[in-house]
């Protein structure tokens, strides 16, 4: 049954989880702004993917198995505080491992991969490994917190990032317009800070520890989580480095339109990873005390529930998004961001064809079966970067699109299949398949004919189709709903 208490702690999960990043919807029309430069931006966005890889590495996947093995220790509290002190600790050491690591290995590994010197190691590549180890101890502590279920404290921590990280860039790009040292050295001062507070109240209630052994005992979930989410980070952001490769001309600039497209929608990225957070732990809960491993009428309301705030926001986010990006564009004179308002809609259906992405990956943590992910990830991620390979040449941002919807439908297929036989997974297939893969058939068909001609028209009606998908999905549930007594 879902209570009062978690439709609290789901509010405060949903708005906390997307405050550090809702910095990036805050800063949009900032960068609009502030950077006059498409390539500018472009650049931006490709040393912030790298932070983001180097917080992957530094976190060694404690992000996520410290949902697990909490629950293992909470009953004694001394053995509790030498796991999570001992957490934090190895976090730090291998902080220590992959700094050096980048410092020697760094420039020529940025020649490599980006062909040029538009995007060099020093000293922008060297910052960004700074602000990704800054952000991976925030990251394990929100996981922790989540854990523990301590939704002030969550809502605490998250706002006091958001609110650094939102003030120390615009600082910086009204200091430094159209550059990269602003934003780049602001999020440093701002993860440093909430980095550092981090380790002083992680340390000041658990106390300094160090125990290899025990975080050895861990390993087993940890290393293959870990190349897990390597694969995660491949999936998610190297399409930016294969545009930045296979589209000669302004590769930057495409780089920063194709991403600023994806940004404009992060809404709906905030808004699902919020929600999603917030019953997640529950969903554990509810498949540790199974003795034979399944789905439920309470799991499937909450992934019902996830898919239906999908189809809303993504109907909703095409509708809104590109006259406010217009209005933004109009304001400040920058032109150069007007190729963005065509892309939304069709990087807005990524998000329908993932919504089931979700659901289909529950079991896996359930079980703590992560031994076959990097595997089928190996495989999902080959076949979206040889996608990417041959459409984007030819098509560019388009094909760059095209290839993340295949990888979707190749990566929902291989998970479901890959844990059928250990996971008894019995769902509603209209309301969690059918209502948001119709909606982007019809998106992805009709748009190329008419979003040019009749941009609004057409918007609304996808908001009216969502609409009408939704009440042909829950037809029972709305009749069976008391009505009378909310109108009097």
């Amino acid at each position: 049954m879902i209570t009062k208490k978690f439709i609290r702690n789901s509010v405060i999960y949903t708005i906390a989880g997307a405050l550090p990043m809702a910095s990036a919807i805050i800063l949009l029309p900032v960068y609009v702004e502030y950077i006059k430069s498409a390539s500018v931006y472009g650049a931006l966005i490709l040393y912030m993917g790298f932070s983001l890889l180097v917080q992957v590495l530094v976190t060694y996947s404690f992000d996520t198995s410290i949902y697990n093995f909490y629950h293992d220790f909470k009953h004694n509290r001394a053995q509790l505080s030498v796991f999570v002190s001992s957490v934090f600790t190895f976090i730090l050491l291998v902080s220590l491992g992959i700094g050096a690591f980048f410092v020697v290995t760094g420039h020529w590994l940025f020649e490599r991969v980006y062909g040029d010197d538009q995007i060099s190691f020093y000293p922008y590549g060297l910052v960004a490994v700074v602000t990704g180890v800054f952000q991976s101890l925030f990251k394990v502590n929100s996981s922790l917190l989540q854990t523990q279920e301590r939704a002030i404290g969550f809502l605490i921590q998250n706002l006091i990032s958001f609110s650094l990280i939102a003030s120390f860039t615009i600082v910086g790009l009204h200091l430094f317009p159209n550059e990269l040292t602003g934003p780049m050295l602001g999020r440093l001062f701002a993860v440093t800070i909430s980095g550092l507070w981090v380790l002083f109240n992680v340390y000041r209630e658990y106390g300094f520890h160090y125990n290899f052994n025990l975080i050895k005992s861990t390993f087993g979930f940890n290393h293959p989580s870990l190349i897990y989410q390597i694969m995660q980070w491949f999936n998610n952001y190297y399409d930016k480095i294969l545009l930045k490769l296979y589209l000669p001309l302004e590769s930057l600039a495409q780089v920063g339109v194709y991403d600023f497209a994806f940004k404009c929608l992060q809404a709906i990225e905030f808004v699902l990873t919020g929600f999603y957070n917030s019953f997640f732990p529950k969903v554990l809960g509810i498949t540790a005390l199974q003795t034979e491993k399944r789905t439920t009428v309470e799991i499937n309301r909450y992934y019902n529930g996830l898919t239906a705030v999908t189809i809303i926001l993504v109907t909703g986010c095409i509708f809104i998004m590109p006259a406010v990006l217009q209005q933004l564009v109009d304001w400040f004179n920058r032109p150069q961001y007007l190729p963005v308002i065509k892309w939304i809609p069709y990087i807005a259906i990524t998000y329908l064809l993932r919504s089931f992405r979700f659901y289909v990956a529950m079991p896996y943590a359930s079980l703590k079966y992560s031994k076959p992910l990097p595997l089928f990830y190996l495989v999902i991620v080959t076949i979206k970067i040889a996608g990417m390979i041959l459409l984007i040449p030819k098509f560019g941002i388009h094909g760059a699109i095209i290839a993340t919807w295949v990888g979707y439908i190749v990566e929902v297929t291989i998970l479901f299949f890959g844990v059928k036989n250990k996971f008894s997974i019995q769902f509603n297939a209209f309301k969690l398949i059918v209502a948001p893969l119709l909606l982007a058939l019809i998106i992805g068909g009709i748009e190329p004919l008419f979003g040019g001609t009749y941009p609004l028209l057409l918007h609304a009606f996808y908001i009216f189709l969502g609409a009408a998908l939704l009440i042909w999905a829950y037809r029972n549930e709305l009749k069976a709903f008391e009505w009378k007594k909310i109108i009097k």
